[in-house]
């Protein structure tokens, strides 16, 4: 062999071998690249969310169901009372910027390590996300796992999730958080009146009726005039009744049976009205209210109405003593008797 055709071959032997390394790695890098863009796993998703009628949440065989009435989202198993619209909007954003990040298992033994197995299943960890349009028809549907924690900071959030149909399971980047309790979805604040407010009170149980008035900074029990010593937290606790009013559950009030039980009214200082009826479904207790103004309050007393009216709430059963308390409630302690020295 001459020299230079040796050469030659060991020039196109490096050509070669170079060529190789170019494409073979190039092309797994390349690969890798398309991970590392995290790309969307639901591409022109926000336009179509613009036809969003309904959301579903399957979680261990149940659903939770949220409707579009008109303008407003609200639970349609509880009268489509209004959902926060905070909440609703996050979980539509969370699916818009969801990125795939890594693949996963696509052995079904295995999705339940992940927690996107069946969310019809009693057991089931995953959740099953679906957005209706209109006629019903499916804009997005996805299995929502367990979320990954990472302990170093400044890194995104990420979740398992996997497309319904199909067994391949990833790794997704973004913020998605899914409740499948309705109770998560309600704004629990029913009212916040500040107690320097509320000028009297008028609480009626039976053929009793209670009446407090201001004395200063405090609301005092007026009514009747002979009644026991009073515990002054207690008698106080009446003026901050409406608070931080706060709802465990919701539903149309013709949904809560029977005459109520113990009626109260709150006037402010300014002429607004509020009437709470209090009434009990086994160990729960439910108030009902109407609210009414004067010319000072007529705007704050129809923003009230218009939320609070022809729905009934469920509240912890701890705040009946202060909204429609009895004497029995608001008597003092008896002073501990003491025991002379033997």
């Amino acid at each position: 062999m001459r020299p230079r055709t040796g050469i030659s071959l060991l020039l196109a032997g490096l050509i070669v071998l170079a060529c190789g390394w170019y494409f073979g790695p190039a092309s797994r890098s390349a690969e890798r690249d398309d991970f590392a863009a995290r790309r969307l796993l639901f591409p022109d998703l926000a336009p179509k969310l613009q036809n969003a009628a309904r959301v579903e949440i399957l979680h261990q065989g149940k659903t939770l169901a949220i409707a579009k009435k008109g303008s407003e989202w609200g639970l349609a198993d509880r009268g489509n009372y209004p959902v926060q619209p905070t909440k609703l909007h996050a979980l539509f954003a969370g699916l818009t910027e969801l990125r795939l990040d890594e693949k996963r298992t696509a052995d079904p033994a295995q999705f339940a390590r992940l927690g996107v197995e069946d969310a019809g299943d009693a057991k089931s960890g995953s959740d099953l996300v679906r957005v209706l349009d209109g006629a019903g028809k499916p804009i997005v549907q996805l299995l929502v796992g367990h979320r990954r924690t990472r302990t170093q900071g400044n890194l995104p959030d990420t979740v398992y999730v996997r497309l319904p149909g199909d067994n391949q399971s990833w790794l997704a980047e973004g913020k998605l958080e899914v409740d499948a309790d309705a109770r998560l979805w309600l704004d629990r604040d029913i009212m916040k009146i500040a107690p320097a407010r509320i000028a009297t009170v008028y609480s009626t149980r039976g053929a009793t009726t209670l009446q407090f008035a201001r004395d200063g900074d405090k609301l005092v029990l007026r009514a009747p005039a002979d009644h026991p010593p009073l515990d002054a937290d207690k008698e106080s606790d009446v003026g901050h009744a409406l608070e931080a009013l706060t709802l465990q559950d919701v539903k149309p009030a013709e949904d809560v049976s029977g005459q109520p039980e113990a009626s109260s009214v709150f006037t402010t200082d300014d002429g607004l009205a509020v009437t709470v009826a209090l009434s009990h479904a086994d160990k729960d207790l439910w108030a009902r209210f109407d609210v009414s103004g004067t010319d000072k309050s007529r705007a704050e007393a129809d923003r009230l109405r218009a939320r609070l009216g022809g729905w009934a709430y469920q509240i912890g059963s701890w705040q009946e003593k202060s909204l429609a308390p009895t004497l029995e409630d608001l008597k003092a302690p008896a002073p501990k008797s003491r025991v002379p020295p033997s």
